[in-house]
Parts: C-alpha cells; structure tokens; sequence
C-alpha cells in the first residue's frame, strides 16, 4: 500500500486486519465512490514487496485553514469491489476527539482544528485497509503527525518579585539572588532561547546580571546601609536570544547593616539632682546616637559607669526602646554623708564593630549627680529599750534614758519626748532629755503586765518644718523582790499523844513571792524555846512540807509551839509562827478518841479552830434572819410601792455583769461612785502580792494597816478594788459576803419574789428554820436551837 501527501511522494503502507465500518468517512465527509486499483499481473516469478519506514508528517501549529489535506493512503491491493480505509488513534477515536479524519474511499487524512504544540506535540496514528467485505487488505501502518512550533508564548519569570540581601560594604562580585523564568514553547528552539536584562536599577549601576542564568551579582564598591538600604531593580526576560517576545520583573535587594558606626552621646556632659534617701527610681537619660539599624545589635548600646559611684550607689541600663541610658539610684544616698558625685560613664554597642569600620575611642560623659537635703526623722539607736526596776521602788526612781538621735548634722535641730502610750499612768517622761522615771511604786502584779514586762511607747519628734517623729518602745521589767516571808499553813492542828501512833501534823508553807524567792521553805522550832526540842521533832518533807510528831508522851490539851519558817530568796525571809496543837489519846489505829480530845479541849478551852467554826455559824444564821424578814416586809408592801418609798436615792434595779473587773459607765449608773473612795466600806484586804501557792488550806494575813490609803488617781482605783477582791479571796475564813449587798423589792414579776421588810418582822415565831436541816449536820443543830 502506497500513501501520498500533498506534496505528491507516495510510500508503501502495510496495513493490518481490523474491522472497519462502511457507513460514510470519516471526520463527516462524504463517502466518496469506491476506487479500486487492479493487481497488475506480469509474466515471470512474483515480486516479494518490501515494509516502507515512514517518516513523521509534520504540521504548524495554529494552522488556520480548515480543514486541511495531511496525506492520501493508497493501497496497490485493491480489488474490483473497492477499498475502505480507516484511521485511529489520539485525536480520533480517542480523547481529543475529531482532531483528524480519513475519507474512507479515497484514503485522505485531514486536519480538522488547530493545534498546540505546548499540548501535544505530536499524534501516533494507525491506517487500516479492508475490502468491501471487511477483509483486511494490507497489515495496519503507524502513521505519525508531528506539530510544529510557533513562538506563540511570551516567556514568564516565575516570581513578580524577586528579594534578595546583600551585607553593606560587599565586595564586587558578590552573589545577591537569581532570577528566573520558563517559555513554554519548544525548548529546542530559538522560541525558548531566553536572555535576561537589567532595565532599570538607578544611578549607582552597583549590579549585573547573567543574562543566561539571571544571576545578580554587585559590580562595584559603595555600598552603605546608611546611605541606601533597599534597590529595586526592574528585570526583563526575552526569548529568541533576546529578539523575541518579553517579559518584565521587580527586583528588591535589601543591604544588611554592618556594626560600622560606633554609639555617640548627645552632649559631654549631663547634671542632675536627686532627694537623699531615695533608691529605686529613675533620676535621669543618657540621650546616644547611632547610625546602624535601628533595633539591631549593631544599634543597641551599652552602657557602663567606669567611675564615680565606689559604693555601687547607681545603675545605669539601655531602653531598647529609644536606645537612652537611664541612670537610676539602687542604695539610698545620705546628704550629710556625700553631697555630690561625678560619674564616668561609657557606651559602646552590644556588637563588637565591624573590622571595615573606622577605629575610634569609646563615648565617654560625665554624669554630675546633685544629692539635696530631706528632713530626716529621728531615731532611736536601741529600740526596743529596755529597763529594769524593783517591785516596791520608790516614786520618782529614774528607769533609764531614752534619747534619740537627729541625722540632720548639717541642719541643728531641737529634739522633744512625749510618752505616746503608757496605759496604767506609770511613767514620767522629760520632754527634753528623754529622762524616764516612775510616778508610783510599781506593782509586781496587775493587768498592765504581761508577765515581768511593762510597755510604753516613747516619740521623739524635730523642730523641722514639717516635723518628723520617731517611736520607740520601752519595755520596764519589774524584778521580783524577796518581801514576803512564808506563811505556815494550817496554824492548828491535832496530834496523838502518844510516838508511836498517828503519823504526826503535816505543815505547809506559802509566800507571795515568786521563784527564787520562796520555796525550798526551812521550818524549825524556835530557838527561845529550847525545851520544845525534848517533846516535839519537826522534820523536813520536801520543798514546802514539815512533819510535826510527838519525841515521848505529851499530855493531851492544847499546845502553842513558836516556829520560825524561812524562804530561799535573797535576802533571806523568816517569820515566826504560832502552832496550837491538840494533843488527844488515840486508838491503835492512830484515830484521836472523841471523848478524850472533848474533855482536853474543854480543859484547856477552845482552838482558834473551834472558834472559827463557831463564829462563822453565828453570822451565817443572821444573814439567814435578815434575809427573812427582808423577804416579809416585801410581801406586806403594795406591789407598786418600793422598799424605800421616803428615801430620796436613786433606786436601781440594774442587772450587773461581775465578771468585767475594768468597771466603765455601766457600773457607776448602779453604783455611786462615792463609795469606793471611801476606805472604810471595805474589809481589810490582805497585804498587796501574788496570790498563794496554795489554796487548799486557809491561812491567816497579818493586820494590814488602818485607815486604808486613798487612790492618788482615779486611775489607780481599778488597783484599789482588784486589792480588797484578791484579799477576800485569799481569805476563806471571812464569811462568804464580803461587800456590802442592797437588797431592793423587784416586784410583783420578779420569779423569786418579794423580801419582807426588817421592821415587819420584829419575832421569830413565824418563821420556819426546819429548812435548815437539809444543809448538813451544823445547821441541822441551828434549826433544833430556833425551830422550837
């Protein structure tokens, strides 16, 4: 099979077998008549054909006559009934379609659209010839289209913009960036050819490119941050080695900053003033230029004080923002100490500069600090101050000196004292010299104490305008003083007759002061009466208890014995004590026999015991009685008349509190104020001190003096009444009311109601003791005595 372009060259063309349809042609053409070729016979031995290497047809692309003729296949078999021909491959039956076509009858190929070559480049197709009845004439024969390249695209750079850095100072030929582009036409061809130009870069020309690679390189030296910081450079891209179509692009070559500009102060010199006794502020700025980069290391400063500041007094540290020094004051500065001082500070970047920059000696200033003078308050240099005094010293005793100092030396001012807190009125303060002393003796008990310690608070304030004031605190310890001698606890007791049975008097001792003062107590009996040691042995337990036991048979009564008792404390206590011992037979279980010691004791008369006993009944059953006819008289009264009702006082049925010991207005409206400044309303308290050791035994106080003392102050009457409390409790041998009671009618709603009068009452036939019997067996003899 032969083929024949437009050109008019044939070439044999093998076919292979395949169906083909018969239809019509292809591409849409009209089936043309059928042309058949007769085999042409010739005498002699058959020709075997040879297979025809086919080259490629070439196309253009963008071929704008449509439909245009490839080539024409024939077939040198054609029968008398005709051939079909037939093609396929890309761009006929396959995507893209309708590419080309065949005419079925006449063999032609054609072209039927434009074609890209940046889409394909070239098409494979296969020819098939059959016969009418579908017989394949000839093997298939691969026909191949090649498109032609036009130079229809314009080449691209791939980036608009191209950004590359450069270090100012570079030397020439530094590599800045490259800059490339693509065209998509045949890249074999003069249509890809590309060539690269710098259209526009200024004055400088610092730049070339390669104008096949596109690389920037700098040309030259001058480069300088400070002069120009960015190029932007316009490039242009050509295809067809230069002569063909364009395309332009941006070029932003941006120099880097070089450390070649060292930092500079402003000025040689900056003054500044700043109050003493300030730290921790900012007191001035160290204003620096410098060239480099703002923000950059090459730009940031640092500052440091070479001179001036010994005692590490300043700081100095850079704002990253503005690049200042900002000198501050870390320690205190003390105006009479050092008024003034000259800083040496330097700069210098946090880079080190660049080798290609000029040397230079560093930025020096002078920073000139002026320290100015603040009023100081005084102060104390011992504070707290703390002193000592006796208990039972002297008003007027001095305590110690509490005087302040002035740090104002350059500036003489006068220093006055105030006492600021002294709760019990205690003290004495000089105004002037800060002389303390006492104004009353000093208890060694009382709630202003806090254990040993009194405090007062002291101010010392200067004559300055505005003033200023110190406090100090002054603690006074009142030392413990050996005042008290023991006390023996009991001062009667009963004892057998005879050694060998009972286990003899067990004694005590207490003394109102305190440890070192008091116990181990020494007892013995007294020296003066030197026979005592033949009957009577007095030996010692432990720290506070004796032992007294009989030597031989003592007769039985009752025996005074003289002791002396002793403390400690230094000086040494000693007091002499009257024991009165009944002596009594006892049984062998060493218990006194009752009737033996009854007759003994009413030989020999009563036991300070036994009298004891005997008067505290007696008051108890007055009380008893006038708490009776109390109680009559207010039934017989109207219950809208008062007890009282000519008396003229002020009637108050208040309900007191007794626990609150500190007394206020409260208290004075129940009570008349009068009364406790009288010394003679209340019992005689027991001498002023602590409160006993022990509190299981009674015990006897010494006589206090009469009259009592009248408070000095009004604030001394709290320690006037705390006296004749502590006193009736330290005292259980007084009857149990031991300040004077006001009985008043509380009315017909009162629970407990109403008290008879006194006067109402004036027998005792209507009263009912047989109560009485219920409260044990001494008051069930009471009410044997008046029941009846």
């Amino acid at each position: 099979m032969y083929f024949c372009t437009r050109y008019g060259l044939a070439t044999e063309l093998p076919l292979s077998q395949q169906g083909i349809n018969l239809s019509q042609g292809e591409a849409g053409l009209p089936a043309s008549p059928l042309v058949l070729y007769p085999w042409r016979q010739r005498a002699g031995p058959s020709r075997v054909k040879r297979a025809w290497v086919i080259p490629p047809i070439s196309v253009s692309e963008n071929h704008k006559r449509i439909p245009h003729l490839l080539v024409q296949i024939k077939s040198d078999k054609q029968l008398p009934g005709g051939v079909i021909y037939s093609i396929k491959g890309l761009g006929v039956d396959k995507e893209p379609l309708g590419i080309f076509s065949i005419d079925k009858f006449s063999g032609k190929v054609f072209l039927n659209t434009m074609l890209d070559r940046e889409k394909n480049d070239r098409f494979r197709l296969r020819a098939f010839a059959l016969d009418l009845g579908g017989a394949t004439l000839e093997d298939p024969t691969d026909l191949e289209i090649v498109v032609v390249d036009q130079n229809d695209n314009r080449p691209l750079f791939q980036q608009e913009v191209f950004t590359g850095h450069v270090v100012e100072g570079a030397v020439p030929g530094t590599y800045v960036l490259k800059a490339e582009a693509t065209d998509a036409d045949d890249p074999d061809t003069d249509n890809a050819a590309l060539r690269y130009s710098i259209m526009e870069q200024g004055s400088a020309g610092l730049f070339s490119i390669n104008e096949t690679t596109g690389e920037i390189r700098t040309v030259q030296v001058g480069l300088d941050r400070e002069v120009v910081s960015v190029y932007n450079l316009t490039l242009q891209v050509a295809d067809m080695s230069g002569d063909g179509l364009t395309t332009t692009a941006t070029a932003v070559i941006y120099v880097d900053d070089i450390n070649d500009n060292p930092p500079e102060f402003t000025k040689p010199e900056f003054s500044v003033e700043v109050l003493e006794n300030t730290s921790g502020v900012d007191i001035a700025r160290l204003l620096v230029h410098d060239k480099d980069l703002p923000g950059s290391p090459n730009w940031l400063a640092r500052f440091t004080i070479l001179e001036g500041d010994p005692d590490g007094a300043f700081a100095i540290r850079t704002d990253p923002r503005t690049n200042d020094g900002v000198l501050s004051v870390v320690k205190a500065l003390d105006h009479e100490g050092r008024d003034r001082f000259a800083l040496t500070v330097s700069v210098q970047n946090q880079n080190q500069l660049h080798p290609s920059a000029p040397q230079a000696t560093r930025a020096l200033a002078v920073v000139r600090v002026q320290v100015q003078d603040v009023n100081e308050a005084p102060f104390f240099r011992e504070n707290p101050r703390l002193a000592s005094v006796l208990e039972g010293a002297p008003p007027g005793t001095e305590l110690t000196t509490f005087s302040a100092s002035d740090p104002d030396t350059r500036q003489p001012q006068a220093l006055s004292y105030s006492l600021a807190y002294d709760p019990a009125d205690w003290l004495l303060l000089d105004s002037r010299s800060g002389r303390v002393q006492t104004t009353r003796e000093l208890p060694r008990r009382s709630p202003f104490l806090q254990g040993r310690w009194y405090t007062a608070i002291i101010l010392a304030s200067d004559n300055a305008d505005p003033p200023r004031t110190a406090t100090g605190t002054l603690s006074v310890e009142i030392l413990e003083v050996n005042d008290h001698g023991p006390a023996l606890l009991p001062l009667a007791g009963v004892v057998c007759s005879e050694p060998s049975k009972g286990r003899g008097l067990l004694l005590s001792a207490v003394d109102e002061d305190l440890p070192p003062h008091a116990e181990p107590f020494h007892f013995r009996l007294s020296p003066q009466a030197p026979q005592l040691a033949r009957n009577w042995s007095l030996s010692q337990l432990n720290a506070t208890h004796a032992v007294l036991a009989v030597l031989v048979p003592v007769p039985a009564g009752l025996h005074s014995l003289p002791l002396l008792l002793s403390d400690s404390g230094t000086p040494r206590q000693e007091r002499a004590q009257l024991l009165n011992v009944s002596v009594c037979p006892c049984d062998e279980g060493g218990s006194c026999q009752a009737s033996a010691a009854a007759a003994a004791t009413a030989g020999a008369g009563l036991s300070f015991g036994a009298l004891m006993i005997i008067l505290s009944s007696i008051i108890l059953l007055l009380s008893l009685a006038l708490l009776a006819a109390v109680r009559e008289r207010c039934h017989r009264r109207p219950p809208h008349q008062g007890l009282l009702e000519s008396s003229q006082d002020d009637l108050r049925d208040n309900i007191l509190n007794y626990d609150e010991q500190g007394g206020g207005e409260e208290d004075q409206g129940a009570y008349d104020i009068n009364q406790l400044r009288n010394p003679d309303f209340f019992p005689p308290p027991c001498p002023r001190g602590k409160q006993p050791i022990r509190r299981d035994a009674p015990y006897s106080c010494a006589t206090p003096p009469y009259p009592r003392k009248l408070p000095a102050s009004p604030s001394d009457i709290e320690d006037f009444i705390s006296e004749g409390l502590e006193a009736a409790d330290s005292d259980p041998n007084v009857p149990p009311y031991d300040t004077a009671l006001i009985y008043d009618c509380e009315g017909s709603g009162s629970v407990a109601g109403s008290l008879s009068s006194i006067v109402s009452s004036l027998t005792d036939g209507d009263q009912d003791y047989d109560y009485l019997s219920e409260w044990g067996p001494r008051f069930r003899r009471l009410a044997d005595l008046y029941g009846h």
